[in-house]
This record gives structure tokens, sequence and C-alpha cells, in this order.
């Protein structure tokens, strides 16, 4: 009898744990649309935020593994996935206000913040913007100056059309979910005109207080130059073992990874993210 009872209590238990963890959808009016997110897991808040031409799905793994310690709140983005479209151009510093209005929405005073790429880029915009609302930032494959791009990427830029696009395979992806599911040429033509609007954040970057995880592929469309000058600017770089406490932001590089394979290797950017907002750090000979 004692030992059904301690069955039927871990049973208990681990359905409650694995109920807490599934994601829970739900739309919220943020800055004239109406966004889509999901809640997931328990614990400190923690903000993701995904790519140019994502959603919530193609974030992969990341999220469940991130929402196993942490409360996730995972958005999508104006006119991405669920979220409506507005008459507004997509720019970093709006998707920076949106992520804050979406805050205030759902009564998350302060967070944790994890960004891939676009989301990244609007991440960092947040801490300049909104530093009081970040916590830590964990910013993966960004560029504060567009001057960081590959050549090759500033290269391919002029070339960008909406027809370019809508024959891609995530092009019928995007009906599957969109909230209009014609609006993809129109997404396009934003996210196209994002790649020209100027970004020369250095100052800005500078001034940051916030602490700031840089995750960049070592072939990623930053260019590793551009990801060790943010994090100096960052205060990054300097020598350990010297009796001073590391600096608060940290680099990492993924070996052999291009832009679009850095969200996927969910293993490697969990031992990176997870360590940085809990302020662990490996310990060397001298401590």
């Amino acid at each position: 009898m004692f030992r059904t009872a301690l069955i039927t209590t871990a049973l208990l238990i681990a359905s409650a744990t694995l109920a807490r963890s599934e994601p829970v959808g739900e739309r919220v009016k943020v800055n004239g649309m109406e966004m889509y997110y999901e809640v997931s897991g328990e614990g400190d808040p923690l903000i993701v935020l995904h790519g140019a031409y994502m959603n919530i799905p193609s974030m992969g793994a990341i999220i469940p593994k991130l929402a196993e310690s942490h409360r996730v709140y995972a958005i999508e983005f104006q006119g991405h996935g669920r979220t409506t479209d507005i008459d507004r151009p997509i720019t970093y510093p709006n998707l920076a206000d949106d992520v804050a209005a979406f805050m205030d929405a759902v009564k998350v005073e302060k967070a944790d913040v994890f960004g891939y790429s676009m989301g990244a880029a609007a991440g960092l915009q947040l801490a300049i913007r909104h530093p009081e609302k970040v916590n830590k930032l964990a910013a993966a494959s960004v560029a504060y100056d567009a001057e960081g791009w590959q050549p090759a990427f500033r290269a391919f830029i002029p070339q960008m059309s909406v027809e370019m696009f809508v024959s891609m395979p995530f092009a019928e992806d995007y009906r599957k979910l969109a909230a209009d599911p014609d609006g993809f040429p129109e997404l396009v033509r934003k996210l196209i005109a994002l790649e020209k609007e100027p970004m020369a954040w250095e100052a800005d970057v500078k001034a940051l207080k916030t602490p700031v995880l840089i995750i960049t592929g070592d072939a990623d469309v930053a260019t590793l130059e551009h990801s060790v000058a943010l994090f100096r600017l960052l205060g990054g770089g300097v020598m350990g073992d010297m009796g001073e406490p590391l600096p608060a932001s940290r680099l990492a590089v993924l070996p052999a990874t291009s832009h679009t394979a850095v969200i996927g290797q969910t293993d490697l950017l969990h031992a990176f993210v997870e360590p940085f907002l809990l302020g662990k750090t490996p310990k060397g000979f001298f401590e």
C-alpha cells in the first residue's frame, strides 16, 4: 500500500511538471497588433526572440530546453507566425519597443533575454532603449554595426527581391501559421528594408551596463572580428588569473557553424546560455 502511494505521488508530480513545461499559447494587444506568444516552464522569466522569417516552432528545441529551468515567454514578432502585421516598418527599435510593451502587458517587470539573429539585434536594442527591463542578454548571431556583416552578405543585400524569397520553401511554411496567409510578400518587403536600415550602435553598446553573452558561429553572418569588437566594447577580452573579477559579458564561438546552423545546436547553446544566466564561471588554478 505504501509503495503504491509513493508511485502514485511520483506520477502526479511528474504529470504536474510536464504540464508546467507544455507551452500555453496566448494573444495580447501590443502597439496595435495582436501578438502571439507561448509560456512554458517555471523559474525566473526569460524572453525568447526569434530570427527573421521565423516563428516559435522554427526556433527548435532550444525553447523547451530553456523551459526546464526558466519561465519562458517566446513571442512572435510583427507579421511573423501568428502575430498580425500593422502599417509600420520593421526596425530594430520598433521590435525592441514591442518587446517592452509586451512585458508591460503580461506584467513581467524585468527578465533575461535570449535572441537569435534579428531577435538578438532586437534584444540588443531592448537593452539600449529599455535597460531597466533586461537582466542579462544572450545574443546569438548579432551585430551592432552594418559594417560588421560579412562582405559577401553586404554584397548580397542589394540583390534581394520579394520574388526571390516567395519561391523559397519557408514561404509555404509561413501560410500554415500566419494570421494573414497572403501576407508573406509584404513581410519580405519590410525585412528587405530592414537589411538596408542604418545600424551604427557603437556608442550605445559601449554605454551598456547589461551583461551580454555573444554567441557566434565561426562562419556566421557577422565576422569574427566584429564579434570580438562587440565583446571588447562590453568590457571583455582582458586576461583572467590576475586577481580581478572576469567581465560580466562573455563570448562563445561555435565551430564549423554557419549562421543558419547556430540555432539548431541546442546542447551547445544551452551549455553556454545556462551558466551565463546563473552567473557560473569555470574555476581556474588560482581560485
